[in-house]
């Protein structure tokens, strides 16, 4: 993969991350009486440190990252976040399921990639794969969360 393209590929996820912090600050004030919205300030800290992860990779290649994203992706995130967040504590799961999928299968991809035709490239996919491990661990949450919002309800149909 060339050094372009490589920086294209990065400044995706930096405003896929940014766009999941503000996203998920914002189901955080939405639930923040919970335990979930405690959950979401969590994951949301921990996506700002896979931005300045990213941020600090794109630098490593000799760019800057996106500044479209800097501008866009937390607006979106913000409100995306606060209109899901209107759904119900089910719903949003689903939806942060589906999200963090998309941002795990992407991941995968270029790991895969930089693994099968790059050398040299050690320390970045050793970072992309903290970041997998981490939105893997999000995910994981949100669907033992979910599990047991759908049982308690079944339970209470019986």
């Amino acid at each position: 993969m060339d050094k372009e393209k490589l920086i294209t590929r990065l400044n995706w996820f930096y405003s896929l991350e940014l766009n999941q912090v503000d996203f998920y600050t914002s189901q955080s004030s939405s639930f923040n009486k919970r335990y979930s919205g405690l959950v979401f300030e969590r994951v949301s800290y921990i996506e700002q440190q896979h931005v300045d992860n990213i941020a600090h990779m794109i630098k490593e290649l000799g760019a800057n990252p996106s500044p479209l994203g800097d501008v866009l992706s937390p607006l979106i995130g913000s409100i995306a976040g606060k209109i899901i967040s209107l759904t119900g504590l089910e719903d949003v799961l689903k939806i942060n399921i589906m999200i963090e999928n998309k941002a795990m299968k992407d991941y995968k991809e270029l790991i895969n990639t930089l693994k099968q035709k790059e050398h040299g490239h050690s320390e970045l996919i050793k970072q992309l794969e903290y970041n997998f491990i981490d939105e893997n661990l999000h995910t994981e949450w949100f669907k033992n969360k979910l599990s047991q919002l759908q049982s308690d309800e079944s339970s209470l149909i019986n």
